[in-house]
């Protein structure tokens, strides 16, 4: 067992914090919705997760320095589209700097809110916002989930080491 932990007080490194939690593999979800304009914005996030079954709630996590940081914290509505084995194309789509170039070419579809819904994914759920809490560097964006689709078959596009993976 490994005891290397820092005395109380000491700064954490954060090369070393962010090894840490390569260590943790997450699966990947493109988030989607609505800048107040109506042009749609999306971002690449390992940070989601279910928060409760009644009511349906999920979260994820955004960096306050991201592109789309404004337009997602103003969204009243967000799509969560889980990423299947195969998809790693659309999660490097949505994490590149040019946020409309994002959309180029894509077919999407719209549910109940007209947030974009992206095709062939593992699982989508559509939201309506539920709350903001502040996570440092980031906010903890909640949503009521409030539609959802999920496919029988396939496997998750998973995140490991820094890397994409997927189940053996």
């Amino acid at each position: 067992m490994t005891t290397d932990q820092p005395i109380a007080d000491q700064p954490i490194d954060s090369r070393a914090f962010r090894s840490a939690l390569g260590c943790f593999a997450t699966g990947i979800a493109v988030i989607t919705a609505l800048e107040p304009d109506g042009r749609p914005v999306g971002v690449t996030v390992n940070s989601f997760s279910s928060v409760s079954l009644d009511p349906p709630l999920v979260q994820f996590c955004l960096g306050r320095a991201s592109a789309s940081f404004p337009a997602f914290t103003a969204a009243p509505s967000f799509a969560v589209n889980i990423l299947a084995d195969g998809q790693e194309e659309l999660s490097a789509r949505f994490s590149r700097r040019d946020l409309q170039e994002r959309w180029n070419g894509l077919a999407v579809e719209t549910w109940d809110t007209g947030v974009p819904i992206l095709s062939d994914c593992l699982a989508t759920l559509e939201c309506d916002r539920a709350h903001l809490f502040d996570g440092g560097d980031h906010v903890i964006i909640v949503g009521r989930v409030r539609r959802l689709s999920s496919r029988e078959d396939g496997n998750p596009l998973l995140y490991f080491r820094g890397r994409y993976a997927g189940i053996a």
